[in-house]
């Protein structure tokens, strides 16, 4: 009779319970667009704007510094959010548009470009600058978006870190674009595509051991 009245009793009093606060993705997204656009405030007023950003902004290959990036970022984010749902299925496919774009704008570049000057253009002259600023930027987000999210059920830990250190290192990127006064697509898809590799990866493994279930 006990054990069935304390049977009974648990019961009743786990109903009684108020549910827990609904998982807002929203909020989560918010919160890492956020962060990331505080890392890049504070990453341009110490070390301000190009001078020529409103000249250069008009020159399509500039702003295809930005712009595809920014895509990267507006596409990953919400696929990130979307797998913190097990039945949901984010059109991770969209995220090829923006990478064939920088891939044909690469090719593009290197075809026109003498084959003793490809190694100089690649290099650059901030590399070190470019991959510092983009990994630090994006290190921040990566592990406050991906803590927020053990909150949610994903059944892809693994991809819903990557997908979130893939929105923060091309925001990072995107970001960091309006300082960066290289607009050789043989420098900037080579070394801002590493910078958003490497957060990509730190998102993953972060993923892996924190999101598991």
């Amino acid at each position: 009779m006990s054990h069935r009245q304390t049977t009974e009793d648990l019961i009743a009093s786990l109903a009684a319970m108020p549910a827990p606060p609904r998982l807002r993705m929203s909020r989560i997204a918010l919160q890492i667009v956020g962060l990331v656009a505080i890392g890049i405030f504070a990453l341009l007023f110490t070390t301000g704007l190009r001078p020529d950003l409103a000249e250069a902004l008009t020159t399509p290959i500039t702003l295809a510094k930005t712009a595809i990036p920014l895509s990267l970022a507006a596409i990953a984010l919400p696929a990130a959010m979307l797998t913190a749902r097990p039945d949901a299925h984010p059109p991770l496919w969209l995220l090829a548009l923006p990478i064939a774009v920088a891939v044909a704008l690469y090719l593009a570049t290197m075809a026109g470009t003498p084959v003793s000057m490809i190694p100089q253009r690649i290099i650059g002259v901030s590399i070190a600058t470019c991959l510092t600023s983009i990994t630090a930027l994006s290190l921040t987000p990566i592990i406050v978006g991906t803590a927020l999210m053990r909150r949610g059920a994903t059944t892809r830990p693994t991809l819903t870190g990557a997908l979130i250190g893939l929105a923060s290192g091309a925001g990072a990127a995107a970001g960091y674009a309006l300082h960066c006064l290289d607009d050789n697509p043989l420098f900037f898809v080579t070394w801002y595509g590493i910078g958003i590799a490497i957060a990509t990866a730190v998102g993953a493994i972060l993923g892996r051991h924190w999101l598991r279930w």
